[in-house]
């Protein structure tokens, strides 16, 4: 994966935690928001918790997809069909998007812990009915809340990544492994992700019960080997996320 990584909604708690873990490998990443000021103040924040190791910057939403060629949606999904109807044209063919939108039903003012119906399936089966030919798309990250990605700790949970093209899935994983603690899991099929968004309510609401702002999931009997935990060496007070589970 080269080039610079663009977060969509990258300013809401979920995105903060994606760039700040992606910062710390170095990655170059772009903050993306409806304002760009506000971009741009974020990408500061971000910059300094990762004691500066990546390059990150702050654009609008369309001048943030048109400068990369991974892009993560990190948008709630009741603005899900405005954000992507407007960045239509700005996405170059090839590109990979990694979706984590996840359909709560606090969106429209319901629990959290309940999931809305989505006429295509899943969040991410309707984004891909929303974007242009020539861009591939793999779902990730929906169980890992902003709270576990904003703090010093590894994340301890496995990211189940569904996708339909091989690339994507692949450049996904790749993300996925970059955050100490995580495993990247093939999920298979892009619409299995309809049963990993649904898992997210669960996570919230095992939060709720035990008080807790991260709990994860994590896969046994694969083969796969744990995760190294590195030693923490990162700034501190990264770990101001708000939410009880998952924001999209």
């Amino acid at each position: 994966m080269k080039g610079p990584i663009a977060i969509v909604g990258g300013t809401g708690p979920e995105g903060r935690g994606l760039a700040l873990r992606f910062a710390r490998t170095a990655k170059h990443v772009i903050i993306g928001s409806r304002d760009a000021e506000r971009a741009r103040t974020v990408a500061q924040e971000i910059s300094t918790l990762a004691g500066g190791r990546g390059k990150v910057e702050g654009m609008d939403n369309a001048s943030a997809v048109k400068a990369s060629r991974t892009v993560v949606l990190t948008i709630p999904f009741v603005a899900q069909a405005d954000t992507l109807k407007h960045l239509k044209d700005s996405f170059v063919p090839g590109t990979v998007v990694v979706d984590t939108t996840v359909p709560l039903a606090a969106g429209i003012g319901g629990k959290p812990t309940r999931t809305l119906g989505v006429w295509q399936g899943s969040a991410v089966q309707a984004t891909a009915e929303l974007l242009p030919e020539g861009v591939r798309l793999a779902a990730a990250f929906q169980n890992i809340g902003a709270k576990a990605l904003l703090s010093d700790a590894p994340v301890e949970s496995d990211v189940i990544v569904c996708s339909d093209d091989a690339h994507a899935k692949e450049v996904a994983c790749e993300l996925a492994r970059a955050i100490p603690g995580v495993r990247a899991i093939d999920g298979g099929k892009l619409e299995n992700a309809r049963t990993v968004e649904q898992l997210t309510a669960l996570l919230i609401q095992i939060n709720m019960r035990y008080k807790s702002h991260s709990a994860g999931l994590r896969l046994t009997g694969l083969g796969i080997p744990e995760p190294e935990h590195p030693p923490a060496s990162h700034a501190k007070g990264a770990s101001h996320g708000k939410d009880p589970g998952k924001v999209s």
